[in-house]
């Protein structure tokens, strides 16, 4: 099959909104095919829908593909051989070749008004039919036509379905599948205004365009026999077609649709359109591992592998059926692989600086690179530097709360006693490196009857005013001498302040 035809895909997004995470693992499955064989990535662009259009929309799409990486090689931006790639400006070919089924015979113009195709409806449910149209403009005569334009009404072209008999189709990922005839409707191929509806307009585009795989979701299966109908009404070769299952709720309960995105389950934001990934702080291969692994596996039990060994692999085959639970929760693990084990300290220094001064802080890359070390194993998304490290960035530190400052089993009194003691032995060191100051401290603790936690806890506190930090020695010696003993003063004042305040 691959080696008789040149493998050629495509990724057909409708600009109706940003694109959802379920369109992306779509896009990535069906470029991974292309890439694997060496094909080409087609980027074509269904906005035949006029009335879902979304302006803008189409930007965000293209942004979310290029922010995963997934790059095309045909497209409206790029053109191509096979061009135009917007649906919109290919009219005349969906016009073209409708008429030429009716001219075969194997489709008709149909004059319904609303009205009648309402009541069509209304009969069909009333005998407990399933929906569709009941073929009654089939037939019509030369005269039937002329009276029906003549009172004004504009015909939409109709696929003439076989009424009988099965269909008999194979899928990448299901193997054969199997349909009765009874079950396709006389489809509408042409509209009334001219513009084509998907089934006739994909398969004219894909035909032209040499597509030899097509993926799409399993939604789309029921639609299958018409579409293999439509390519035998044509006579053209049908290219693969690959049905991929759904991402579920997280829940399990039904699709995961755009509706669902920012949404909260069980207390956690579950992430559905790619530039939330982005905005909050997730790594783009990162995003891919995660997507290539719903529905997918690589082998030998890898859950984590780089993009260029899922193409050595991806062939098509091993795609799972079964729609999958979203399994949000192993991101942000996989995430904080990425971060501690695949980047380099100059590489996530950069990706660490976009939430760090979408937070208002001013970042120099001296101390950014100086951090990269003691926050990426801490971190499992980027945005998570702003709260572990953006003290480093604060020009108007403000000192902690005596709240704040005081460890567990001690009093203010005690820690201001510490703080006064570590302040004067951290002063007298000649280097402040955390190989000098973590064990002249630790020897301090033992000295003043204290628990290591308790006096490292303390100064914590002060020199960040954060419980939770990087380690605290590299942290001071990131933030410099002088620096770390205003800081430790600044509690120090604290606290001294409120033994005043009681007295």
């Amino acid at each position: 099959m691959t080696e008789a035809r040149p493998v050629r895909t495509r990724f057909a997004p409708s600009p109706t909104g940003p694109l959802h995470i379920g369109s992306a693992r779509t896009a990535l499955f069906t470029w991974l095919l292309a890439r694997h064989y060496g094909g080409q990535f087609i980027l074509r662009i269904e906005d035949t829908d006029q009335k879902r259009y979304i302006e803008g929309s189409l930007q965000l799409v293209t942004d979310g593909l290029q922010w995963l990486g997934l790059d095309w090689d045909e497209g409206p931006d790029k053109g191509g051989p096979y061009g135009p790639y917007t649906q919109s400006q290919r009219l005349d070919l969906y016009q073209q070749w409708a008429n030429w089924l009716v001219e075969q015979g194997k489709a008709y113009r149909a004059y319904d008004t609303r009205e009648e195709l309402s009541q069509i409806s209304a009969e069909r449910e009333a005998k407990k039919l399933p929906p569709g149209y009941d073929g009654r403009h089939r037939e019509l005569t030369p005269a039937q036509e002329e009276k029906f334009i003549a009172e004004g009404r504009k015909p939409v072209i109709r696929f003439k379905a076989p009424d009988s008999g099965k269909t008999i189709a194979q899928d990448l990922v299901r193997g054969e599948v199997e349909f009765d005839n009874s079950t396709i409707s006389d489809m509408i191929l042409l509209k009334e205004d001219g513009f084509p509806t998907y089934h006739l307009a994909h398969i004219i585009d894909d035909h032209l365009m040499e597509i030899s795989h097509v993926t799409r979701s399993i939604e789309w299966l029921p639609s299958l026999p018409l579409h293999y109908q439509l390519w035998q009404a044509f006579g053209w070769e049908m290219p693969v077609y690959a049905h991929l299952p759904v991402l579920l709720n997280p829940n399990g309960k039904g699709k995961l649709s755009k509706r669902h995105a920012g949404f909260s389950e069980d207390g956690k934001q579950v992430l559905v359109l790619t530039k939330e990934f982005q905005e909050a702080g997730y790594y783009a291969p990162a995003v891919v591992n995660f997507l290539t692994n719903i529905g997918w596996n690589f082998g030998d039990e890898r859950e984590v592998f780089s993009v260029e060994e899922a193409i050595a692999r991806f062939d098509g085959t091993g795609i799972n059926p079964a729609n999958s639970v979203y399994p949000i929760e192993k991101l942000d693990w996989l995430n904080g692989v990425y971060i501690r084990e695949k980047m380099s300290d100059a590489e996530l220094a950069a990706h660490l600086r976009t939430p760090l001064e979408r937070a208002g802080l001013t970042v120099d890359d001296s101390t950014l690179l100086q951090i990269v070390p003691i926050v990426r194993t801490r971190i499992k998304i980027f945005n998570d530097v702003v709260d572990l490290a953006g003290f480093f960035f604060r020009e108007d530190f403000s000192p902690p709360s005596v709240e704040d400052l005081i460890p567990r089993k001690m009093d203010a009194a005690g820690t201001l006693h510490a703080l006064e003691i570590a302040h004067a032995h951290l002063s007298g060191l000649s280097s402040f490196a955390f190989d000098h100051t973590e064990p002249a401290m630790r020897a301090l603790a033992e000295e003043l009857g204290l628990k290591a936690g308790q006096l490292f806890g303390a100064l914590r506190v002060a020199v960040t005013a954060q419980s939770v930090s990087p380690p605290l020695f590299e942290t001071m010696e990131i933030l410099g001498k002088a620096e770390s003993l205003r800081r430790i003063q600044l509690a120090i004042d604290v606290l001294a302040k409120q033994r005043v305040s009681q007295q």
